[in-house]
């Protein structure tokens, strides 16, 4: 980086999963209002047995280093804080860093007050966002569902494809008597491939699509706090004047 408030112009960090996971947190918490970019899943579709091959290591790196990248390039999460302390710190001033926010008490009592106040509904929700947020709700309804055939969809290709790259050293051995059909069986386990590739990344677009109801969400609770500190200061000032 060129910028001035960085004490180098290159870091190099190690950072777990659960680090990007933080590190969204902090950025949802501190930009409740924006679309933050979402992570990639934390498992692949045959779950943890072959969370560790080359090829998911590869595609999860990949896909972290895109998030990190989409950050890097927002006007305003770049200039974040606990961004920069993510790219720079060292393993254990993380750790310290994380260890500073709110207590497990304190995060029980947030979580608590927003479940009370998402059930407690908004009042005065301004026409324009019951609107997008009437869209956004039968939007995802249907994003959802096609979301999960496509997700059906990708795991059976996924799974043939397994299945025809463990036919791969035949198809070698075949070569030597049978080479026209040995190319066009390697042929079609590239069309495989190809659509495989393709379909996850149709996947990963619908998934994204997604990403505006949080920020509702987000948006509702706070005018839904809103409201209850404006009822609240309402209430005192007419005890005030009795």
């Amino acid at each position: 980086t060129s910028r001035g408030e960085f004490d180098s112009s290159e870091f190099e960090v190690r950072r777990r999963y659960q680090d990007f996971l933080w590190l969204k947190e902090k950025l949802e918490e501190a930009h409740p209002t924006l679309i933050i970019p979402p992570l990639p899943e934390k498992f692949i579709v045959k779950g943890m047995v072959e969370r560790f091959n080359d090829d998911f290591i590869e595609t999860r790196r990949k896909a972290l280093h895109k998030f990190l990248n989409r950050i890097a390039d927002h006007p305003t999460l770049t200039f974040n804080e606990d961004f920069k302390i993510f790219l720079t710190a060292e393993a254990w001033e993380l750790s310290s860093h994380k260890k500073q926010g709110p207590g497990l008490l304190s995060r029980m009592g947030q979580s608590v007050r927003a479940v009370a106040l998402s059930m407690r509904g908004v009042k005065s929700r301004p026409e324009e966002f019951m609107e997008m947020n009437n869209f956004i709700e039968i939007f995802s309804q249907k994003i959802n569902l096609i979301d999960k055939i496509s997700q059906r969809i990708y795991k059976e290709e996924r799974e043939y494809l397994d299945e025809m790259k463990e036919y791969g050293p035949i198809h070698i051995l075949w070569s030597a008597s049978e080479e026209d059909l040995a190319d066009t069986l390697k042929s079609v386990a590239s069309c495989i491939d190809k659509c495989s590739k393709a379909t996850e990344k149709r996947m990963s677009g619908l998934s994204e699509a997604l990403l505006p109801v949080a920020v509702m969400k987000r948006r509702d609770q706070i005018q839904a706090e809103l409201d209850s500190k404006v009822e609240a200061l309402t209430s005192k000032k007419a005890d005030t004047d009795l």
